[in-house]
């Protein structure tokens, strides 16, 4: 339920001359005129930027995105009262509390094309951060206000409470039970913005949109159902009043930002002579899609790029079932060969046909068509932006959390696929692949690190003399485990994982 941390590494300043001579200058506002040439920094008036929006959950992917449209647009002279106030709701979030303090919440934005090139700029949109661990109030008082109009998250897929299953929002978390006392100092993303919600109604202010930036299917609806569960929990008239009155549109967000590493510090330090204690660095790619429905205006979004659609589950779906689910192709299994990033798992034609089987056999047939949308030229720019070495993203990254994910990205496909008869083999081995890599090793039996929040239970049930005991977690699984089909093909591909290793298995299925 909780947000997690922002993704960080060791933050070892760097401080020096690069090898190249290039002198190295510490990233804040008094210095932006005195960087490298190569560096765009911004061309407006940041003291002139006013906060619109507030951000819960600031991390990598929100900085490469979202916070970089609102930076374009300011850079066409828009958008200056739509500026951006940034929120670390987790205790691990007072790092990057002291970085943008420390650097007047600028960061060095670094685009790594596939020839190895790097484009460079300094991100002006956040103009102020809070910590909600040492001051909820100032938090409630930024979302109250009325020229917050705007509150997005990115609070992962797992930031919402609510079982991978049925839904269903967890009253009983300690979070939530904690923030629902009379005057307990607020630690959740929902005892906030509630609180918020409430003071506004109050006073006759209209209600802020609330913006969901994750990939989750539906994840406005998904939001506004977390949401109000927990008002209602409140009181059951305010839960009803922010199901029916507060703006929840659906988005799909789109770019591959991986977390940000000390050799990625040092790269911003050497090439363009900034030192800079948290850049993001990101691939070429990038797409917003976002539903026209808002109840205090906007920032002027298709400006800067922002598709905006009356219905974004076409574009979704596609995205959550080709790019994210086929992330999950790679990594579940490319790991259990000793493969270490995503690039080196697509440029294996093993591992790249059993990508390409998955999204032409058992993710395309799954999908309706999406508007303006080539499928075909979609998936092969997926395939190339998977390829591409600049990212380094690596497969650990991918399979950190496959609780929250796959149950979103994979199943859904699975399960349709189930139901219309179609293919389901590529599917079922990304499931066994993760059996397999919970029990703790790859196949030349090096340790295999699962990070997620039910690594314990996962490794239990994958160490179980029970082939099905993995898959029988209702709580993940639903009733996959009660289907014949599936659970047929799930034990001999996993048998065959264990005894034959990944390789002559998917030798197998192709």
């Amino acid at each position: 339920m909780a947000i997690r941390g922002a993704d960080i590494g060791d933050l070892t300043t760097v401080r020096r001359r690069s090898r190249h001579g290039v002198r190295v200058t510490p990233l804040a506002a008094r210095s932006l005129r005195s960087l490298n040439g190569q560096v765009a920094t911004p061309s407006y008036d940041r003291s002139q930027v006013r906060p619109g929006v507030v951000h819960l959950g600031v991390g990598g992917f929100h900085r490469s995105h979202q916070a970089m449209y609102l930076d374009r647009l300011m850079s066409r002279g828009e958008a200056l009262d739509w500026g951006i106030c940034g929120v670390g709701v987790l205790p691990a979030d007072r790092t990057m509390a002291e970085v943008m303090a420390e650097q007047d919440c600028l960061y060095t934005l670094v685009v790594r094309n596939p020839d190895g090139s790097e484009d460079a700029r300094v991100i002006g949109s956040i103009v102020e951060y809070l910590f909600a661990p040492d001051d909820p109030e100032a938090v409630v008082a930024r979302m109250a206000d009325p020229a917050t109009r705007v509150v997005s998250l990115t609070v992962t897929e797992g930031g919402y409470n609510a079982s991978a299953v049925t839904g269903e929002f967890d009253g009983s978390h300690p979070g939530v039970v904690h923030d629902l006392q009379p005057g307990a100092a607020l630690r959740t993303s929902f005892g906030l913005v509630v609180e918020a919600l409430v003071r506004r109604r109050e006073r006759g202010i209209a209600p802020f949109t609330v913006v969901s930036c994750d990939n989750i299917p539906h994840n406005g609806d998904l939001a506004r159902s977390s949401y109000a569960a927990f008002a209602g929990l409140r009181d059951p008239e305010l839960g009803e009043w922010v199901r029916r009155e507060v703006p929840f549109p659906n988005s799909m967000v789109d770019r591959i930002t991986p977390a940000t590493t000390d050799a990625d510090r040092a790269d911003v330090a050497e090439r363009f002579g900034v030192e800079d204690r948290w850049p993001v660095v990101c691939e070429p790619w990038t797409q917003w899609v976002l539903e026209d429905t808002f109840s205090c205006g906007r920032p002027p979004l298709e400006d800067a790029g922002v598709q905006l659609v009356d219905d974004v589950v076409p574009y979704e779906l596609m995205k959550l079932r080709l790019l994210n689910a086929g992330h999950q192709v790679l990594a579940q299994t490319g790991r259990l060969a000793g493969l270490r990033y995503v690039h080196e798992a697509s440029g294996d034609e093993l591992f790249r046909r059993l990508l390409q089987g998955y999204l032409d056999e058992e993710a395309t047939p799954t999908l309706a068509p999406v508007p303006g949308i080539d499928l075909d030229a979609y998936k092969a720019d997926l395939v190339g932006r998977f390829a591409s070495p600049a990212i380094a993203d690596t497969l650990d990254r991918i399979c950190a959390e496959a609780s929250d994910r796959i149950p979103q990205f994979l199943l859904p496909v699975l399960r349709a696929n189930l139901a219309s008869g179609e293919e389901i083999k590529r599917s079922v081995a990304v499931l066994a692949a993760w059996a397999r890599s919970a029990e703790g090793v790859d196949d030349d039996g090096r340790p295999v690190e699962l990070t997620d929040s039910r690594a314990e239970a996962l490794a239990d049930r994958a160490r179980s003399s029970d082939p099905l005991a993995f898959v029988a977690d209702r709580e993940l699984f639903g009733d996959l485990v009660d289907d014949d089909r599936f659970t047929t093909a799930y034990r001999g591909t996993l048998e065959s994982l264990r005894t034959r290793g990944v390789r002559a298995t998917l030798e197998h299925l192709a």
